[in-house]
């Protein structure tokens, strides 16, 4: 991987770049889509590159590990060949899932013993079997195994937990150094910056983190319920001590005016459910505000879901229709949803480069972030 800084802005730490791997380019800052199961649901992988125009998309290895199993993609040819995606594509180490799942697993140095959630039975992850688990998966940018602590969270749990995490991710680069890739092109590895809302324990893990000298760098425990001041602090934080050279990854971020704001702080690249979840719910976004399309309101309104969306499918269709599928329980409905809100989230970091790049960014960030969270 090779990652190129082109611009900085001028009033902020928004930053532009050229991420380069073996499976294509992504243009910086970036939004990821969620494809959990090798899939972004409801929509079709010929729709994510020509409508949503996604440069890079990110798959879940705890539940690619239980779905479809690790055998399944080996045969494939890994993750690209299985479903089809010949763009980059970013996994998580399932550490995130253990953390969901605190009523079913047990955490001890070793690893992380737990139920799946489709059938109770039993497996067990450790820093070594996460990296071998990504390998067989296939993703180009690989993620550390660590353990995300919940918000709120004692500090003395959170002090003990990141030094478990710091130890988990010498044991995770050892044996991914040990190892090489199975389908012939590079993978990347990105270590995890924890330590709660605590501003002395995030300050140590990024100092430990940048230390290890990867080629990139991840911030986690973000997003888990926290204000959105206390998550922008510890952002800001921990973007001052990761180096200025390397992509920043924030995981699980967010809506729309989280997004423009950690890009604001320095942060390059970000993954969420929230557009494809809510879209599938009726809540739509847009460069005005939200809108629920299942309100009453909509019934009779037979102007453009979006006018000046990026997304066709949102100029062509109506607020009137697409209110009646989602009244109608048409799976259309979260067809046309998924499709407006990613292609707007991509839109909104492909806007946010190009101010950057115009040395605006500030400005227009500022002004957009007023209209995002406003409800139409």
């Amino acid at each position: 991987m090779k990652f190129t800084l082109q611009h900085n802005d001028k009033d902020s730490d928004a930053r532009a770049g050229l991420i380069e791997t073996d499976h294509g380019t992504i243009e910086t800052p970036i939004f990821m889509p969620v494809g959990t199961l090798a899939t972004v649901k409801t929509v079709h992988f010929k729709e994510l590159e020509e409508e949503i125009k996604a440069q890079i998309i990110l798959g879940n290895t705890y539940h690619l590990y239980l779905r479809p199993g690790i055998d399944i993609l080996e045969k494939a040819g890994g993750i690209h060949k299985f479903n089809g995606w010949d763009k980059p594509i970013l996994t998580d180490s399932g550490g995130y899932q253990v953390y969901s799942l605190s009523q079913m697993r047990k955490i001890k140095e070793e690893g992380v013993t737990f139920s799946s959630h489709i059938d109770g039975s039993k497996h067990f992850f450790s820093p070594e079997r996460a990296i071998d688990i990504q390998r067989s998966i296939g993703g180009d940018l690989i993620m550390a195994f660590d353990e995300c602590t919940p918000y709120p969270c004692e500090y003395n749990y959170v002090k003990k937990s990141i030094g478990l995490t710091h130890r988990w991710l010498k044991r995770c680069c050892a044996h991914f150094d040990a190892g090489q890739g199975m389908y012939g092109y590079e993978q990347t590895f990105l270590p995890i910056v924890q330590g709660g809302t605590y501003k002395d324990l995030r300050i140590e893990s990024a100092k430990v983190i940048r230390d290890f000298d990867r080629e990139a760098n991840a911030i986690g425990g973000l997003s888990v319920g926290e204000p959105a001041p206390e998550m922008y602090e510890m952002t800001g934080i921990v973007c001052e001590i990761l180096p200025k050279e390397k992509p920043r990854y924030l995981m699980g971020v967010g809506t729309p005016s989280n997004i423009l704001e950690s890009i604001g702080l320095g942060i390059d690249m970000m993954d969420c459910v929230l557009p494809s979840r809510n879209a599938r719910h009726g809540l739509l976004y847009t460069s005005e505000g939200y809108m629920n399309m299942k309100n009453a309101k909509w019934k009779d309104d037979f102007s453009a879901i979006d006018e000046n969306a990026a997304c066709e499918t949102s100029r062509v269709h109506t607020k009137a229709y697409l209110h009646h599928l989602f009244r109608c329980k048409e799976f259309l409905a979260l067809q046309i949803g998924t499709l407006h809100n990613l292609s707007f989230y991509l839109w909104l970091v492909g806007e946010a480069r190009k101010h950057i790049i115009a040395g605006d960014f500030n400005d227009w960030k500022n002004g957009m972030v007023k209209k995002l969270d406003q409800k139409l």
